[in-house]
């Protein structure tokens, strides 16, 4: 039996590898404004990052996202980001 090869992709904040569905996208968007994107297809450049709050804190403060996609980011995109981690995380602790 043939196994499915499994899409990587590299968290910026903390450098690893993991599957493509543990991470979440962050979209630069033609417009120039960062969204999140939690389909994984919206068109334009992306970042990746875990599910895990204190590296979205961690983006937040040192200001990756914004070096990483060349566009200024506001902080109310940033706490957006970390409810929706937070909800993901506490969804996959449930199941």
């Amino acid at each position: 039996m043939k196994k499915n090869k499994v899409p990587m992709r590299r968290c910026i904040v903390s450098g690893e590898m993991m599957p493509k569905k543990e991470l979440v996208r962050i979209v630069r968007t033609k417009e120039g404004i960062a969204q999140l994107d939690p389909t994984g297809r919206v068109n334009g450049r992306g970042a990746y990052i875990t599910l895990e709050p204190k590296l979205v804190n961690k983006a937040w403060h040192n200001h990756i996202f914004e070096k990483q996609l060349g566009i200024e980011i506001p902080d109310s995109f940033y706490e957006e980001l970390l409810a929706y981690v937070e909800h993901q995380k506490a969804r996959k602790e449930i199941l």
